[in-house]
């Protein structure tokens, strides 16, 4: 099993696809490291060779911010918003839909469980 970025990725599936186990690296990006590699896009992970792995490795470390510095980047990203005290941070404070979806109906999602309300039974 290779272990990239912190990482385990599978070891039966396609190269590409195994990449994107990892934070931060979509299908864009993978077939973009695939290329810069040298590596066939129809490789599997099992089929990859110690240098090969290492390649990957290091074109993740030096071109893509990924997993533990990519949560801490976009946590770091909302809470200079909530200091702020602008429109998007205070939707975050109070766990509601931050790019103008409605919240009269729907939003479930992002504010969690009904609550009932007191004394509303008629």
């Amino acid at each position: 099993m290779a272990r990239i970025a912190g990482v385990n990725i599978p070891t039966n599936k396609r190269t590409v696809i195994a990449l994107q186990y990892i934070h931060g690296i979509g299908k864009k990006i993978a077939g973009e490291i695939m290329e810069k590699a040298n590596i066939p896009l129809d490789r599997r992970v099992n089929g990859l060779s110690d240098s090969e792995v290492i390649q990957i490795r290091e074109i993740i470390d030096r071109d893509c911010m990924v997993e533990g510095d990519l949560r801490r980047e976009k946590s770091m990203n909302i809470k200079r918003l909530m200091d702020l005290g602008c429109y998007r941070g205070l939707r975050h404070r109070r766990n509601l839909p931050v790019r103008g979806q409605r919240t009269h109906t729907n939003a479930r999602t992002r504010k969690g469980p009904a609550r009932a309300i007191a004394g509303k039974k008629k």
